[in-house]
């Protein structure tokens, strides 16, 4: 990067090249390409203040009883001891002949095992078995929202990852990140990070489990734009991991027209005081004689034509035409 020319936008570009872009972003809704993938495997997140998804569903803790859960309660053999009952605001349910007992944050099984005790211990049954079926969580489902088709809350009744609500959901859209974000209901303080990917054994491998309240978001992945003097200028969703280079996002404007001048390509990157211009030598990149670049969310790279007159003189036909014919693209590895 050393040998590439840095230097502010020229006055009059910014706020052309900035029109352009916006009438680009305007047409997400409408004009997302329909090659979007939906959101697969899981992977552990970095070390930091939130929890990294470790382990497969076997290894969760598993759901607790909550104030406000519709609970069945059955003793075998036992059916005047049979009810269904609503877990109070103070975690405890009144339970025939035992009275009120304190059932909130237990298991199902530690319910079991805590209520057959008492049974037992308090004469009323010599070998008492008991089952417990959670019909309705008082703490409602899972909320979904970002970027899926179907943003909502979603019941949660057994076992649920995050795969079966995002399917539940009907999936992500185009322009949805690569990962998403897990907000547990039980932990204000706890967050789960976990990566959306292809890969069929991520997904096998790594998927969580949900519980009832909590929140699950999934991001808007970044958009590079692609403009000038190629085949399918437009916006391309950033789903590679969030990674892309300038000769790929060339590649997936389906590369330049003979008219481009590849030697002063530019990108065009937001910068606190505004915009700025580097400008780099596509053609030695290509030959193998640079290293490639590679480009941030909200890049914007604009291929010119090789006669220098049309940069000057025609940017608003171009920035009319471009706007028009922009697409935002889904990037398919």
């Amino acid at each position: 990067m050393s040998s590439q020319s840095r230097k502010l936008f020229p006055r009059g570009w910014a706020r052309k090249i900035a029109t352009v872009v916006l009438s680009i972003a305007a047409t997400i809704p409408s004009a997302v390409a329909q090659n979007s993938q939906t959101a697969t495997g899981i992977q552990p997140a970095q070390p930091s203040a939130s929890r990294s998804v470790a382990g497969t569903a076997a290894d969760v803790e598993p759901i607790r009883i909550g104030a406000g859960d519709l609970l069945t309660i059955n003793v075998f053999d036992v059916p005047e001891l049979n009810q269904t009952i609503r877990i109070s605001e103070h975690s405890e349910a009144v339970l025939i002949l035992l009275g009120p007992l304190h059932l909130g944050g237990m298991t199902t099984e530690e319910a079991q095992t805590l209520i057959e005790n008492r049974l037992r211990t308090g004469g009323y049954i010599l070998d008492p078995h008991v089952s417990i079926l959670i019909q309705e969580y008082g703490t409602q489902g899972v909320s979904v929202l970002g970027e899926v088709k179907n943003p909502g809350i979603y019941p949660v009744l057994g076992s649920r990852t995050l795969l079966d609500i995002i399917a539940r959901a009907g999936g992500t859209t185009p322009l949805a990140a690569r990962q998403a974000t897990v907000k547990r209901h039980a932990d204000e303080q706890e967050t789960l990070q976990a990566s959306l990917a292809n890969d069929p054994g991520e997904l096998l491998a790594g998927n969580v489990v949900l519980q009832p309240g909590d929140t699950v978001i999934v991001p808007k992945a970044g958009i590079i734009y692609v403009l000038g003097n190629v085949r399918r200028p437009g916006g391309f969703v950033m789903q590679n991991d969030g990674r892309i280079t300038l000769l790929q996002a060339i590649a997936l404007a389906m590369g330049v027209d003979r008219t481009a001048s590849q030697s002063s390509v530019r990108i065009i990157h937001k910068v606190p005081s505004g915009l700025e211009e580097v400008s780099i030598d596509v053609k030695r990149i290509a030959q193998g004689k640079a290293p490639d670049v590679e480009l941030k969310a909200e890049d914007i790279v604009y291929v010119p034509s090789s006669v220098g007159k049309s940069v000057a003189q025609g940017v608003g036909t171009w920035a009319q035409s471009a706007a028009a014919a922009a697409n935002i693209y889904s990037i398919v590895p």
